[in-house]
C-alpha cells in the first residue's frame, strides 16, 4: 500500500510537468522535494514522530486516566445515589409506620374518650336521677308536712269549736285513765 501510494505520488507529480530534466538543480520542482525530505528527515533525525506520539499516547494516556476517573466518579455517585434511595426508601416506610401508629394511637384515644364520655354522662344521668328522686321525696315530706299540719289545725280548729268545757273534762279523764291503764 506504502509502495503504491510514493508510486502515485511520483506519477501524478508536477514534476513531470517541469521542463528540463527532473534531477538537476536548475529545477524549481527538485529543490523543492529535495527540501521537503530534507526536512522530513531532520523531524526524523530529532524524533519529532516519536515526540508526537509520545505526547499522543500521553495525551491518550491522560483521556484514560480521566475516563477512569469519570468512571470511578460515576460509580461512586450511583453508589451515593442507590444509598440515598435506600435512604428515602427508608424514611418512607418510617413515615408511614409513623402514621400508622399515630393513627391507631389515635383510634385508641377517641375510643377511650367515648367510654369516658360514656360514664361521664352515665354518671350525670345518675346524679340528676338522684336529684330528681331527691327533690321528689323532698317535695312529698313538704306536701305531708303541710297537709298534716293543715289537717292539725282543721281539726283543732273543729275540736274548739265543738267542744265545750264538759266534753272538753271528760275527754281529759278518759285520757288520764288510759295512760294509768297503760302504765300498770
Amino acid at each position: 500500500m506504502k509502495k503504491l501510494t510514493v508510486l502515485f505520488a511520483l506519477a501524478a507529480s508536477p514534476a513531470l510537468a517541469a521542463s528540463g530534466p527532473f534531477f538537476s538543480l536548475r529545477n524549481t520542482d527538485f529543490v523543492v522535494l529535495l527540501a521537503f525530505l530534507l526536512f522530513i528527515g531532520f523531524l526524523i533525525y530529532l524524533k519529532v514522530p516519536a515526540m508526537l506520539g509520545g505526547m499522543l499516547d500521553k495525551r491518550a494516556e491522560g483521556i484514560r486516566a480521566e475516563l477512569d476517573e469519570a468512571r470511578a466518579l460515576r460509580e461512586e455517585a450511583q453508589t451515593i445515589l442507590a444509598s440515598y434511595e435506600r435512604k428515602q426508601k427508608e424514611v418512607q416506610e418510617q413515615s408511614q409506620r409513623i402514621v400508622a401508629h399515630a393513627r391507631e394511637e389515635a383510634e385508641i384515644a377517641a375510643a377511650q374518650a367515648r367510654k369516658e364520655l360514656e360514664a361521664s354522662i352515665t354518671r350525670r344521668l345518675q346524679a340528676a336521677e338522684e336529684q330528681i328522686a331527691s327533690a321528689e321525696a323532698a317535695a312529698l315530706r313538704e306536701v305531708r308536712d303541710r297537709a298534716v299540719a293543715v289537717a292539725v289545725a282543721a281539726a283543732a280548729d273543729v275540736v274548739a269549736k265543738q267542744m265545750t268545757g264538759a266534753a272538753g273534762d271528760a275527754l281529759i279523764d278518759d285520757a288520764i285513765k288510759q295512760a294509768e291503764a297503760k302504765l300498770h
